[in-house]
């Protein structure tokens, strides 16, 4: 295997400065690029409608993500629905809550935030099993989701409010990168629906997760690099430590 100089991030951009990825750059001495191998598109409001969702009849929503937060308030605000002040929001991490600022004033709200799992959540709705729960969610759920709230014996509805979709990457096709970095099964499946003849060769691949890691087995492609593990905890950690041993080869 040659040398890492060159790597490719299946996701936008970070938009924060301090991002490990610029670290990585800089510490390691090679080219990083950002680029989503798949993005989110909104489902309007009258397909929202057809899935018999009436904002109206629920009192507490679960947000799993900042698109579900995104999107839950363009259907509202699509259907004309005032979003009532005693609607209670169960948001599956800080960041998704923090997120929420957007909409709502924090302090007037009834907000329960997870630590960073959805099974994290299970225990505040629990203790609010008598709401009708919302889950405004993606076209490609993790099933564990709707198995979980339904083990809860909650009253809630899942609704399709945004879709995941395969992003255009006919540009890439002449441009090579040492190591391609992977996050979701949906990646994946880009890569071969952009690229059906796509050929590992020396191509490493970097995944996070083992679902994108069975992903990748199962399209008969190479796993060069696997986060999280217990010594390298975030995909930058495992990266650095590769480039570590490829660069540093005599």
């Amino acid at each position: 295997m040659t040398k890492v100089k060159t790597i490719l991030v299946s996701q936008p951009e970070p938009k924060i400065e301090n991002s490990p990825y610029f670290d990585l750059q800089e510490k390691q001495k090679v080219k990083i690029d950002f680029r989503p191998f798949i993005h989110v598109e909104g489902v309007d409001a009258k397909e929202v409608r057809q899935q018999k969702v009436d904002l109206s009849h629920y009192t507490a929503i679960i947000l799993t993500s900042r698109n579900s937060v995104d999107h839950f308030f363009r259907v509202a605000d699509e259907m004309r629905f005032k979003v009532p002040d005693s609607l209670k929001y169960f948001c599956q991490s800080e960041a998704v809550a923090y997120y929420l600022q957007k909409y709502v004033v924090y302090r007037k709200r009834k907000i329960y935030v997870g630590k960073r799992t959805f099974s994290d959540l299970t225990s505040l709705i629990k203790k609010y099993k008598d709401e009708h729960f919302l889950l405004p969610t993606t076209d490609k759920l993790k099933p564990e989701v709707p198995e979980t709230l339904d083990g809860l014996n909650v009253k809630w509805k899942q609704a399709v409010f945004y879709k995941t979709v395969i992003s255009d990457l006919s540009d890439l096709e002449n441009v090579t990168y040492d190591i391609l970095v992977f996050f979701s099964p949906s990646g994946i499946e880009s890569l071969f629906h952009n690229f059906p003849g796509f050929k590992q060769n020396e191509t490493r691949i970097a995944v996070f997760g083992n679902t994108t890691i069975k992903a990748v087995e199962d399209h008969g492609l190479r796993v060069d690099i696997a986060a999280p593990t217990p010594e390298t905890p975030s995909m930058t950690m495992a990266l650095d430590k590769y480039i570590d041993k490829m660069n540093k080869r005599k």
